[in-house]
């Protein structure tokens, strides 16, 4: 498995408006990917969000983000979405991991 791995801090008040946001953008990414995506909100601080998203494979998801990020509505809620960062948090850490399997003895 292919694992993407997003940090970021959205506005306390914006926490509905972000999560019916990542719905839309969860629908598109579907349409071309097997995508299995995890949203954490940390206990101590309420405005921190880690994203997990799981693929199949690095190279179905190398050749499906291209088509994605075309996407006219993709790119609406990408600006949506930056509009819900906490102005003096703004940046997005992103992180590319493989998961690995531990197999039972």
């Amino acid at each position: 498995m292919y694992v993407k791995i997003y940090q970021y801090h959205i506005q306390k008040d914006k926490e509905e408006e972000y999560l019916y946001m990542q719905q839309k953008a969860i629908a598109i990414y579907e349409r071309y990917l097997d995508v299995h995506i995890m949203f954490l909100n940390s206990k101590d601080d309420v405005t921190k969000w880690v994203e997990i998203a799981r693929y199949k494979d690095e190279e179905e998801y190398k050749k499906s983000i291209n088509i994605i990020n075309h996407e006219k509505e993709i790119k609406e809620l990408f600006t949506l979405f930056q509009s819900f960062l906490v102005a003096d948090k703004s940046e997005i850490k992103e992180e590319d991991l493989i998961e690995r399997i531990v197999k039972k003895m």
